[in-house]
């Protein structure tokens, strides 16, 4: 497959994933069950639609944790990130225009990942926790570790039920979400954290301030995920 089209088709599927997911949790008034749905519901969409293209990556720490593991070359790994986070900040901006089309009102966190009191203040929602920076960074990079241990399970060519990776992987960030809504807002994914903070406008906490995370955490864990898997790969291919 030629690399125009999996740029493409990464940027569409990410363009979707957040189109998606933040917006549920924007106009959805579902709660964090029905955001976590929600994402879970678009990676299957998408691992289903475009996942005998690109992969169905649509994360820039997905595609990280398989070039760690060495299932794709750094530069193909490069194109996947300018494709994806393409397709993350056009979808911010189309939700943007969405949201002022149907009210007056500042943006807010307008979904975007957060930390701490301040963050928690701003979202305006007693469900959110105060979560200190430390705790924040462990819940993301661990959680993207599962994220990633799954992801790369289920896609490995010795899976027998290879039909069922996109299902999986799905559920797997319904789960994700389920637990680190309340704390981060859930990220996992420095696409979809750089689209909405770019657009975040909420009173006394800024979402570019504390972007570095939701980039940092993400890619520390998708590569532990990625070194372990190998490990683990390798381990198995010596018993066989």
């Amino acid at each position: 497959m030629k690399i125009c089209n999996k740029m493409f088709a990464e940027c569409l599927g990410t363009f979707v994933l957040v189109l998606g997911g933040c917006g549920t949790a924007l106009f959805g008034h579902v709660g964090f069950l029905g955001v976590a749905i929600a994402f879970g519901l678009t990676v299957i969409a998408m691992a289903y639609g475009i996942g005998h293209i690109s992969g169905a990556h649509l994360n820039p720490a997905v595609s990280f944790g398989v070039w760690v593991n060495g299932r794709m070359s750094f530069k193909e790994m490069l194109l996947y990130w300018v494709a994806q986070i393409v397709g993350a900040v056009i979808a911010g901006a189309v939700l943007l225009l969405i949201w002022k089309s149907t009210t007056d009102a500042a943006t807010g966190v307008f979904a975007a990942n957060g930390f701490g009191a301040d963050f928690a203040a701003a979202t305006g929602n007693a469900d959110y926790q105060s979560i200190c920076t430390g705790g924040a960074f462990l819940v993301e990079a661990l959680l993207t570790f599962v994220f990633l241990m799954v992801i790369l399970g289920v896609t490995d060519s010795r899976h027998e039920n290879g039909k069922f990776a996109g299902l999986a992987i799905g559920l797997t960030l319904v789960l994700i979400h389920l637990v680190s809504i309340p704390l981060t807002n859930t990220s996992v994914n420095p696409a979809r954290s750089l689209s909405q903070a770019l657009f975040s406008c909420a009173d006394g906490w800024n979402a570019l301030s504390q972007l570095w995370l939701f980039i940092v955490a993400p890619l520390v864990g998708a590569g532990l995920a990625g070194l372990a898997y190998k490990c683990l790969g390798g381990c198995c291919k010596c018993k066989e």
